[in-house]
Parts: structure tokens; sequence; C-alpha cells
């Protein structure tokens, strides 16, 4: 570890620690995502048998749980270390990093909004595979269900979309007694009822389509996210911009930090 003292050039202690405090919050997070998605994992038996991750078809959420935290772990901890240390290798990885992060989000944004007959395909053949393993991830079948049930929804674009899905397909050959059913996150939830009946979705779909609307959501997914979007646009765009804020913030107190002890280098070559 080296250490400087120079008349005319300094490290800021202000930005060294203000950067090292912004770092930790994001280095504890990742570890909190981190053990989370490990100790979901150990619970259904994927550690001691990886193939699991592989088996599965659909989306498990633990993998985007285990992805996050991985990111805000390696990220926090080049920030933390780099600021103690005055480490301009570690806080340049930092610093690019987020730079590259802010820039692929714009990118994502802009193209999502170009694209948007392509995103909606995308999205259509993303949850269609998703309802395929409905039952086969636990933690899948959770998301499907808190999806469903927030947004008043049923399938990708209606309910027969759990056609896909093999427990709950119409078809003659299937013996299921969910067959021709749909999850009970698509009923119509009954004031009445405190304990959730989870067989009301069940043979709703052997009845006549105008009887649906009075047992269960009609409306697909993606509708529904349509028409969230424009509703709650103000949330969405200050979650965005928040979040934006915090990266540019990261960048400038990394960048001026660089700056310091390169500033301080030079001088010390003098």
């Amino acid at each position: 570890m080296h250490y400087y003292r120079y008349s005319n050039a300094e490290v800021s202690c202000w930005y060294k620690y203000l950067l090292f405090s912004y770092n930790i919050v994001f280095w504890l997070a990742g570890v909190a995502f981190l053990a989370a998605g490990l100790w979901a994992w150990s619970e259904k038996g994927v550690l001691s048998d990886l193939t699991k991750v592989t088996g599965l078809h659909g989306l498990d959420p633990v993998v985007l749980v285990l992805m996050v935290g991985i990111v805000m772990f390696t990220l926090g901890f080049a920030g933390c270390v780099g600021a103690l240390r005055e480490n301009i290798c570690l806080l340049k990885f930092f610093c690019g990093a987020i730079v590259f992060i802010f820039l692929l989000e714009l990118a994502v944004a802009f193209l999502a909004f170009l694209f948007q007959d392509w995103v909606r395909d995308r999205v259509k053949e993303f949850f269609e595979n998703n309802i395929k393993s409905y039952r086969d991830d636990i933690d899948l079948q959770n998301l499907i269900d808190s999806l469903q049930k927030i947004n008043h929804c049923c399938g990708a674009q209606g309910p027969d979309d759990w056609d896909f899905n093999i427990y709950f397909n119409c078809s003659s050959e299937s013996k299921s007694r969910e067959k021709c059913g749909v999850p009970f996150s698509c009923c119509i939830p009954d004031p009445a009822q405190k304990v959730v009946n989870t067989q009301c979705g069940y043979d709703v779909r052997k009845k006549s389509k105008s009887e649906w609307e009075n047992q269960i959501f009609v409306k697909g997914c993606i509708l529904a996210l349509e028409a969230w979007l424009p509703r709650n646009i103000y949330i969405v765009a200050g979650v965005f911009i928040a979040i934006s804020l915090l990266q540019i913030f990261g960048i400038f107190l990394a960048r001026t930090l660089i700056s310091d002890i390169e500033a301080v280098k030079a001088g010390n070559a003098f």
C-alpha cells in the first residue's frame, strides 16, 4: 500500500470515503442477493445437482437474483477496494462497468421504443415458454401467479395460452385433473372468501367463452402490461431517472478520485 504526502496535490478524503460508502451499500446488497439465491437453490436441490438448471425450459427467477448479486458484489468490491487502496485499475474497472451498464440501459430503452412489435413478439414467446414450465419450478410458478394476480390477466394473450402447458391442455390425451382449466391466479377473487380456492380454475375452459368473464380474467398479460405502462409512465420515468442519477454520481466520484490519484503520482514523478 502506498501513501502519498504532497503539499501541492493530494487525494481528497471526501471523494475517497464517499465513493467507499457509495459502494459498500451495493457490495452488501450483492452479498444479500447471492445468499438468497444460493439458499433458494439449496432448498430446491440445485446445488447438489446442477443439471437441474439446464433442465428447466423456462426462466428460473433464482438465476436472475444470482446474476444481479454477482454484478453488484463485483462492482461494489472493486469500488470499495479501489477507493480505500487508491487503486487506479480497480477504479477504472468500476467506472468503465458503470458506464457500460448505463449505455446498455439507454440502448435497450431506445431499441424497445423503436422496435415495439419485435419486442412484443419476444415477450409473447418468452411468456409462452414459461407457461410450458409452470409446474416444473416453484419459483417460476409463484412469479407467474403474482404477475397474473397483480395485473388481473391470464396467459400471454388470453386464457387459451394455457394449452401450452401439458397439465392444463384440453387435449383428450391428457389425464390431468387440471385439464382444460387455468391456474388459480387467473380466477376473479371473491371478496367473501378468506381462504384462496386453488381449484377455482378447474374445467373453466370447458365452458363457453361467454361464461369465462364471470369466473376468470380474460385479458392477456401482454395487453395488461401494455395498458399499465401509459398509466404509470411517470413512475417508470422517475425510477429510470433515479437509477441514472445514481450511476452518473458513481461515475463522477470514480473519475474525480482517479484524477486526484493521477495528479498525486504526477507530482511525485517530479
